[in-house]
């Protein structure tokens, strides 16, 4: 079967085979590029005019064209052909159809290699912007949560299992601290994706005098790329990228499973928004949190996409070479997970009631309080190992006895540390060990609501 001339047919003697045709064309998923590649495009030809490369007329022709050509790929209209290869081909083979011959001008000083660089450099700092207002939103969302349960009383945990009492604010602001770190992540990786690559050309650059910088502005770049073959061999940005949507799905992941586990009877600290639930198909009483279960999912999938971009980079020889094109599948699968997550994970907080009474009773189970009385002992002089070997077991005797530290008497205290006086009771208070860690970066309250104000 015969196929649509190439552009570099002047060097094959044979037509490409439908099988490669369809092995080698990424037109099914680049297209989303094409705003982009326009973009580029109008850029470059405009420059090229600029330069006296081509002439005003040329510049006025080719800009109409291009323009005309996304104007019917917006309207649905536009031809996709998988025998154009990719997005490039399509828009240049549309372009000559409808201008001429001077259509073809406009590829003089680039190459496929740098041109898709562009596309995907001006595809991703458009979409980083909007992964970081998403982010924005779930912080804010995170930081109301925290201002609407100030006071509110909770078990921490470590190893799952009870620790100590801590603030259900202080919790909530711990992921705030993780999303705060995320955005500035997101923001570092823009400006490593905000740098011009067009007039790279194939590897070497080109002896065709253009004017980088002019399309540098044109397109809104601070900066352009300093080594033509980098430029084309490049895809740290993609990377770092991923790297970084894996660890924000990370995170989103620890506090759905940590919604997961505190929705279910047995805890019992959440109830998840019927409108961020499901139910089953066969059983009428259940309430799934499917939203927290599908984020906690999904982030494997981020972490496949960052083995998979990885995976394709570890082993290229310099500059461009065709496994290049299969980083945007996993980078526009990053994309769109991450949006989609971030947005309905924000919906989902918003509509979370916790519940505080069952928060506060178990807060006090557990002897949580024992390492306010191993504190208690050191204020008092008592070496802090020591101290915690006396109230190990003071808590081993409340095990065997079924008391709590709280029901203790100053005569049972005593029996294991004569220096215990009647201000103990004080120490077995969750609120008084909750407001005890008043140092920055504690639990106490004035200490959460100083960062809440800092937060703004």
């Amino acid at each position: 079967m015969t196929t649509k001339k190439k552009p570099w047919d002047g060097r094959f003697k044979e037509s490409t085979d439908r099988l490669v045709e369809e092995f080698t064309a990424s037109i099914h998923y680049d297209r989303r590029l094409y705003r982009h590649d326009i973009e580029g495009s109008i850029a470059h030809c405009k420059m090229l005019a600029k330069q006296k490369i081509i002439s005003a007329a040329d510049e006025k022709t080719i800009v109409q064209g291009l323009t005309d050509v996304l104007a019917d790929i917006e309207e649905g209209t536009f031809d996709f052909s998988i025998e154009d290869e990719d997005i490039h081909m399509a828009v240049e083979r549309s372009l000559i159809s409808r201008v001429g011959d001077v259509g073809g001008k406009l590829h003089a000083g680039r190459s496929r290699n740098d041109q898709v660089c562009l596309d995907i450099r001006l595809y991703l700092r458009n979409e980083v912007k909007t992964i970081i207002e998403l982010l924005r939103r779930l912080k804010s969302s995170f930081l109301a949560m925290a201002k609407a349960e100030i006071g509110v009383i909770m078990p921490g945990y470590t190893h799952m299992q009870k620790a100590q009492p801590v603030l259900l604010s202080h919790y909530l602001l711990a992921y705030w601290e993780m999303f705060n770190r995320d955005e500035a992540r997101f923001e570092e990786c823009y400006k490593r994706i905000n740098i011009m690559p067009l007039g790279s050309a194939a590897l070497a650059g080109t002896g065709i005098p253009l004017d980088r910088a002019y399309v540098a502005e044109l397109l809104q770049f601070p900066d352009i790329t300093k080594n033509s073959m980098d430029a084309v061999a490049d895809r740290d940005f993609i990377a770092e990228f991923i790297f970084a949507a894996s660890l924000l799905m990370m995170h989103m992941s620890r506090f759905c499973e940590e919604m997961v586990i505190w929705s279910t009877e047995e805890v019992g600290f959440v109830e998840i928004s019927d409108s961020y639930t499901t139910g089953s198909s066969i059983m009428p009483q259940k309430k799934n949190p499917d939203v927290a279960e599908l984020i906690r999912g999904k982030t494997g999938r981020i972490y496949g996409n960052l083995v998979s971009i990885l995976t394709i980079l570890k082993a290229l020889p310099m500059t461009y070479n065709r496994d290049l094109q299969e980083d945007k599948e996993p980078l526009f699968d990053t994309v769109d997970t991450l949006a989609g997550c971030l947005s309905v994970l924000s919906g989902m907080t918003e509509k979370i009631t916790f519940k505080r009474e069952k928060m506060l009773n178990e807060a006090k189970r557990g002897f949580s309080t024992a390492t306010d009385i191993a504190e208690y002992l050191v204020m008092n002089g008592v070496p802090f190992r020591d101290a915690h070997e006396i109230v190990g077991r003071l808590v081993s005797y409340c095990i065997e006895n079924a008391k709590t530290l709280e029901s203790l008497t100053i005569e049972e205290f005593k029996r294991f540390y004569d220096g215990f006086a009647d201000d103990v009771f004080e120490r077995v208070d969750v609120e008084r060990s909750v407001n005890a860690r008043n140092i920055p970066g504690g639990t106490s309250q004035e200490m959460v609501m100083r960062r809440i104000k800092e937060i703004g």
